[in-house]
């Protein structure tokens, strides 16, 4: 299936077409990397429909149009953004904790396990018997059946998957599940009057986003809201693990400030900057920030016109809807890792199911801030890292893939690159995807230690 279908397919979620002279242009195609799946078309596609969202309200507040271009390679590139950042020239330590990956189980199959936050990998290994190292972890492994060491670890409040093939992906209830849900859902939540959006130089000038999410899906899509002009504050606790050097290249074009949700405090600090907020997005846990009153209808009723960004990884329906999970679980548990490992289940070269989740996260905000301009109300956009990659599996298959180069050839890749000053030194990082013809993307502000910032909003810019 070519990217200009799965386009339409994007805009078609939210009821938007393209002019009869294709307002996206697309250049390049897959495939990219080496993998069976269509990650390029995929990334594409859902950043075009970003494109052509920011350009209906940019037409919105000027009557002027413009056109979108997506380069499909770029587009790929950007799905394992964090293999290009540098810091001062170095290449800083990656996000995947040694410990983190596949462990042979019994009868020749494999457990992906998830360690690379602190409270995760303490889980897993007091299952394993508090395995020193990996070694005597997956010697402990291999006495397990892999169901069994599947939800042992999530019943510690570890996370983990059993590799399963496509075949027996499908035959699982929450499949079944995954494939009933809508790829992305915007609803309306709640009554507000209609809120035409801030006079500004930029399509998303004036708008507060309130980033409460984590690891790459959701980060990267405040990320793009920052692209086309948004205030971002990105909230985190001092006392939760962080995604490392991976919260640079997400954390660009961001504020960020701590608070302590367990805290009264911390709880009315946020309710106070979500009082003047425009979008709220979260992808902790279902149910994590309702308990402390962040609920979707809970931040309607603090902030009337509120539009709720929620990601997970199951989705809302299913066995598995209070689970947790990671793109490296769902692609794990889905078939996606045996279809690129083969005989072993190996991981995708790149982070398509985070990446893809969060421009669709992005895409939802943009299309509900327009309907909230003409019509009013609050509204929830959910999105879930398991049906995102059921709609990567859908694009189709690339059968030979094995001989596709595993990186950009150097002169391609520099073209895609900038720097940028930051307090951690100079940060070289692939530069934004999509090119507008007036409105051309770009982040005003540099990445920054988590919690550098008052827990404050700037002066709106305008």
């Amino acid at each position: 299936m070519d990217v200009r279908n799965a386009l339409q397919e994007i805009l078609s979620l939210a009821n938007l077409h393209e002019s009869p002279a294709n307002e996206v242009a697309f250049s390049g195609g897959d495939p990219v990397f080496p993998t069976p799946y269509r990650v390029g078309t995929a990334a594409a596609a859902v950043l075009g429909a970003v494109g052509l969202a920011v350009s209906r309200l940019w037409f919105a507040r000027t009557k002027r149009t413009q056109s979108v271009k997506v380069d499909v390679r770029a587009a790929a590139a950007a799905m394992r953004s964090g293999h290009y950042l540098k810091i001062d020239g170095t290449t800083p330590k990656g996000l995947w904790d040694p410990l983190s990956g596949f462990y042979p189980v019994k009868d020749g199959r494999w457990v992906s396990i998830h360690c690379n936050f602190q409270n995760h990998r303490d889980a897993a290994m007091k299952v394993l018997g508090n395995a020193a190292d990996r070694a005597a972890a997956e010697e402990a492994s291999r006495g397990w059946d892999g169901l069994a060491l599947e939800d042992a670890i999530h019943a510690a409040s570890g996370c983990a998957g059993f590799a399963r093939r496509a075949e027996e992906w499908a035959r699982h209830p929450h499949a079944a599940a995954v494939a009933a849900q809508p790829l992305l859902e915007i609803q309306k939540i709640g009554e507000a009057n209609p809120e035409p959006l801030p006079i500004g130089m930029r399509p998303l000038s004036g708008v507060r986003v309130l980033d409460l999410t984590r690891v790459l899906a959701g980060p990267t899509c405040a990320r793009t809201l920052a692209e086309h002009g948004a205030d971002v504050l990105k909230i985190t606790g001092a006392h939760l693990p962080d995604s490392g050097s991976s919260e640079l290249d997400t954390g660009i074009g961001k504020l960020s400030a701590h608070l302590d949700l367990r805290t009264p405090a911390g709880v009315e600090a946020l309710r106070g900057l979500l009082r003047e907020a425009d979008v709220f997005s979260q992808s902790y846990r279902p149910g994590t920030l309702a308990a402390r009153g962040f609920s979707p209808a809970q931040a309607a009723e603090i902030r009337p016109g509120i539009v709720y960004l929620t990601l997970s990884a199951w989705g809302t329906e299913g066995p598995w809807r209070d689970r947790r999970g990671f793109d490296s679980i769902v692609q794990a548990v889905s078939g996606m890792a045996y279809a690129q490992g083969g005989d072993k289940p190996r991981l995708m070269p790149v982070s398509a199911n985070d990446y893809v989740s969060g421009y669709l996260m992005a895409y939802g905000a943009i299309v509900a801030l327009g309907r909230r301009a003409r019509e009013g109300g609050s509204w929830l956009v959910r999105v879930s890292l398991a049906r995102t990659g059921k709609w990567i599996v859908d694009r189709g298959f690339i059968d030979d893939f094995a001989s596709v180069p595993k990186d950009l050839a150097a002169e391609e890749l520099k073209k895609l690159l900038t720097e940028t000053k930051a307090p951690q030194g100079l940060i070289q990082h692939l530069k934004p995807v999509l090119q507008m013809s007036e409105t051309q993307p770009y982040w005003e502000r540099p990445p920054v230690p988590l919690g550098t910032h008052p827990a404050a909003w700037p002066r709106r810019s305008f």
